[in-house]
This record gives structure tokens, C-alpha cells and sequence, in this order.
């Protein structure tokens, strides 16, 4: 059950995901996630329980766009990241709390550096995450990456995972 999940277990579980996002195994990435999972990047003037439905997200996918996002982004016809970019994904001050509902609910600081074409882009928050157990492991329902960017610029998009 989850009382038997502690902090080692989901730091270990958001390395792992950093590590995958690094080496670009973004199929294996999105394995890490439940069939009706969610990943959620809020425009960075929205507030932390802004609503997806309601609001503009720079990126709100469920599990079928998340799959479609991470094929496109394997091919080479993705212009904006072909070549790939390198990425660095560092997580630090993991905390969580078990719901009442079986979930675990996590959050992580991140920062993303992404180094393409002679630029660094550094993109910089926290990371909801709504996690469950399944067949004995972690597994993401949602992932939220709250920006703490005032705004896009220079970047101008998101067109990695963060």
C-alpha cells in the first residue's frame, strides 16, 4: 500500500523520469504514466489550481496528446527540437503527502536547462505531481510544471518536456 512509500522511494522515482527526459527515451517516459494520465504546463500568470478547461496552458495534454506529443518529438520532421536539444533536468526539495483517496501527492522543485543552437534556455519551478501505485509502482495521474518564469521570454515556447 502506499504507507510503504517514502521520500528515497519518490526522489528515486523523479531522477529516474529526469534521466529518461535527459537521454530523450520519451516513449519510456511516457510509460511512466497511467493510461488516463495528465501533463500540464499552465501559462506562467495563472494561479497554482488554475483549471485547464477554463484557462490557456501552454501545454495540456491527456495520455492520447502526451502520446502524440512524444512521437512527434521523436521525428525529425519535429523542426523545433530536430536536432534534439540537450536537456538537463535537476530536481531538488521533494515533498509529499499521501490523499485519502490512495494518491500520493508530490512536488518537486526543477529546474530545466535546455542547450540548443548555441543558447541555453533555463526554465525554472515546481512540479505537481498526482502519483499512484500500479502493479507495485509509482505511476503519474498528473504532472502540473507551475513556471516560476514571469513570462516565456526569450524562450518563446516550451517545446521539451520540462
Amino acid at each position: 500500500m502506499t504507507n510503504s512509500i517514502t521520500r528515497s522511494d519518490i526522489e528515486d522515482f523523479f531522477y529516474t523520469e529526469a534521466d529518461l527526459l535527459d537521454s530523450w527515451k520519451l516513449k519510456e517516459w511516457l510509460a511512466l504514466f497511467t493510461n488516463d494520465g495528465r501533463y500540464l504546463v499552465p501559462s506562467a500568470d495563472l494561479p497554482r489550481d488554475a483549471d485547464p478547461e477554463k484557462s490557456l496552458f501552454y501545454i495540456a495534454d491527456d495520455w492520447a496528446r502526451l502520446n502524440e506529443r512524444v512521437i512527434r518529438l521523436m521525428k525529425k520532421t519535429a523542426h523545433a527540437e530536430w536536432p534534439r536539444s540537450r536537456t538537463r533536468h535537476l530536481v531538488s526539495n521533494v515533498m509529499f503527502e499521501r490523499a485519502d483517496n490512495g494518491e500520493i501527492l508530490a512536488r518537486a522543485a526543477f529546474v530545466t536547462f535546455r542547450i540548443k543552437g548555441g543558447f541555453t534556455d533555463t526554465y525554472v519551478g515546481t512540479s505537481y505531481y498526482r502519483l499512484v501505485k500500479v502493479d507495485g509502482q509509482l505511476r503519474i495521474l498528473e504532472k502540473r510544471c507551475q513556471l516560476d518564469l514571469e513570462n516565456l521570454r526569450p524562450h518563446g515556447r516550451v517545446s521539451i518536456i520540462l
